[in-house]
């Protein structure tokens, strides 16, 4: 009995599921101060958000003990902290900013006359304008912007400050037009863009793993007054380990709605949290009003496999094979989803979201996915190499 006990106490430990969240033990575990004693380098405190001003955090970052120190403050706010800096006059070069505000009207002004672009994950479709992929396609149109906005070292150390060296830009501008209401809560990427039956079957580790894999950041393109709608954020929820389960729940959600906090930006501002805070594009409740932000999602090196592998090829040549042995018996359905996880790419990201946006869910459909239906649904060879190579396209920029 009392090994029953214990495997079942270690497999509740393991295996998460939305019944270990609780209200009340996430209140008590949110319901703290942030302390300006704590965090020495910040300017100031506002609502529980440490406020940096990138002038002075500049200086101090010329010498590489300074610059360590920095990041280091940085890296305690994002893990165990509030989980959100601010940076004030983060941008040195604002005709670099403009230039780049520019080239982002252009782009969706262009999508509006191709019908292309948009569509959001948390968000009604319309209540804003999108811009998938707007770093290559900034660094393909104009280079020399490019260039001279992402030299910002703001953004540098903070990504570096979360994820180390090696570390991945992209980027996704997000204009809320005047009118356009708030999102829902949610957290982020990677485990936020899943079900929360997908995210069953990951062990709690993973959960503790997946905020550390990313970054989510904003630079203000224009003021941002709170009328606007910047985003809402609830400090120090990303400590809560069953945090991507809870935030899908009613309780949790009527919990942000009446005790978000909110912070106006300026022009050049820049904001950076752990994806795993609680968090929503607010309401922007004004008539002439668009809220431009360019969203930096910064993804770490280690996310990655050692080899390069072609998938798709592997599908084409594995597929008719499955599907004889499944009509023969000679594999059961486990084998034959074994099967797939090992050749086919389980995983709906990265992918062109211009090009295959999640339809009817968070995330895209998976070459499993579309390998397992196809040979649920008996397709003939033919159909399948059609579709996998239609789905090959629909990733490439």
């Amino acid at each position: 009995m009392k090994n029953d006990n214990q495997t079942s106490l270690r497999s509740s430990r393991v295996w998460l599921t939305p019944e270990h969240c609780d209200l009340e033990d996430f209140k008590m575990q949110i319901n703290r101060t942030t302390l300006a004693s704590d965090y020495p380098f910040a300017t100031r405190i506002e609502k529980n958000v440490p406020l940096y001003d990138s002038v002075g955090i500049r200086k101090i970052a010329e010498t590489e003990q300074g610059r360590k120190a920095v990041m280091a403050e940085w890296a305690e706010v994002l893990l165990s902290g509030p989980g959100i800096v601010v940076f004030k006059n983060a941008t040195s070069d604002m005709a670099a900013l403009d230039m780049m505000s520019e080239h982002f009207d252009a782009i969706i002004a262009e999508q509006h006359a191709n019908e292309t672009g948009g569509g959001d994950h948390f968000a009604k479709a319309g209540a804003n304008d999108r811009i998938w992929n707007a770093l290559e396609k900034i660094a393909l149109r104009d280079p020399s912007c490019f260039a001279r906005y992402y030299a910002n070292d703001m953004i540098a150390m903070i990504s570096q400050a979360w994820l180390g060296l090696g570390y991945q830009i992209t980027a996704q501008v997000n204009v809320v037009n005047p009118g356009g209401e708030a999102q829902s809560v949610h957290r982020d990427y990677h485990m936020g863009f899943q079900t929360a039956e997908q995210i069953e079957q990951f062990p709690a580790h993973i959960h503790a793993l997946s905020p550390a894999l990313t970054l989510q950041g904003a630079v203000a393109h224009v003021d941002m007054p709170l009328e606007t709608g910047p985003t809402l954020y609830l400090p120090f929820s990303q400590t809560f380990a069953t945090g991507y389960f809870a935030w899908r729940k009613p309780e949790f959600k009527e919990f942000f709605n009446t005790n978000y906090v909110q912070l106006p930006l300026e022009k050049g501002d820049m904001a950076f949290f752990n994806p795993a805070l609680f968090h929503a594009a607010g309401h922007n409740t004004t008539t002439d009003k668009k809220r431009m932000g360019n969203l930096l999602q910064v993804s770490s090196a280690y996310g990655r496999a050692m080899e390069t592998v072609y998938r798709a090829r592997m599908c084409e040549a594995l597929y008719p094979v499955l599907a004889k042995m499944k009509k023969s018996g000679a594999l059961n359905e486990r084998g034959i989803h074994n099967a797939i996880a090992a050749c086919a790419e389980g995983y709906s990201f990265p992918t062109n979201l211009d090009r295959d946006p999640p339809i009817g869910g968070l995330a895209p459909e998976t070459q499993a996915t579309i390998m397992a239906k196809a040979l649920d649904e008996n397709w003939t060879t033919e159909k399948f190499d059609a579709e996998i190579k239609k789905q090959s396209w629909r990733k490439m920029t």
